[in-house]
């Protein structure tokens, strides 16, 4: 039982402690999802309407939020639209390598069928958010854009160079920066599909031709 600042007993333990950590708790909750909402209607306004034609008001009406609270997680419509572009990216490269991963535990060890199944997680993904890829591929996108694609294709090189268990030979890389070049346009291909078994068709056409070249060899 609680002592009164007297020195009696309180019939009521106060419990006034436990609040913040409940408060910060939903405040984080809450933060979370307001970004989650404002990013989802971001991606609907930019494919229907393009980055130049988009307005803040567009995308604060359809998250059903306010423009306060849009500049409060973004700072405005050019970090919006990076926001939904690393959002896509950060998403795609985690099913790359969660599907690489269950590929391992399962006792898959060669460098080129790994590879080639991180290949088809990006392709299905390429389908599967294909009104995303064709807005990176409009090109109506802000200043900088283009230098922070080609930045994270860089990445995205050197990631499937230590996927593949390429050497540091010139050779080596320029195999492996064309292997990625010939994934990156099969999902673009895919992308511009409207119909899943053509996609699908593409899916497979893709993995058959990075099978039968085996450019480094590693079989």
């Amino acid at each position: 039982m609680a002592r009164t600042p007297e020195g009696g007993d309180d019939p009521m333990p106060r419990k006034a402690e436990q609040r913040p950590a409940k408060e910060g708790a939903w405040q984080w909750s809450r933060t979370a999802q307001t970004r989650r909402e404002l990013l989802d209607a971001a991606r609907e306004v930019f494919c229907e309407q393009g980055f130049t034609e988009a307005s803040v008001a567009a995308v604060v009406r359809r998250a059903g939020s306010s423009v306060g609270s849009l500049y409060h997680h973004f700072g405005g419509k050019t970090e919006l639209f990076v926001a939904v572009w690393d959002d896509y990216e950060s998403s795609r490269e985690r099913n790359a390598a969660d599907a690489v991963a269950r590929a391992r535990k399962a006792g898959e060890s060669d460098p080129l069928e790994l590879f080639l199944v991180g290949t088809r997680s990006f392709l299905e993904d390429c389908w599967r958010r294909r009104d995303l890829v064709r807005l990176w591929m409009d090109g109506d996108a802000p200043p900088g854009f283009t230098l922070m694609r080609r930045a994270r294709g860089r990445e995205w090189v050197r990631q499937n160079a230590i996927l593949l268990k390429a050497g540091d030979a010139p050779a080596d890389r320029l195999v492996v920066s064309l292997m990625t070049s010939i994934t990156g346009e099969a999902g673009r291909e895919i992308a511009a599909c409207s119909r899943k078994r053509d996609a699908d068709a593409l899916t497979e056409t893709t993995l058959t031709l990075i099978r039968r070249l085996d450019p480094l060899g590693i079989r």
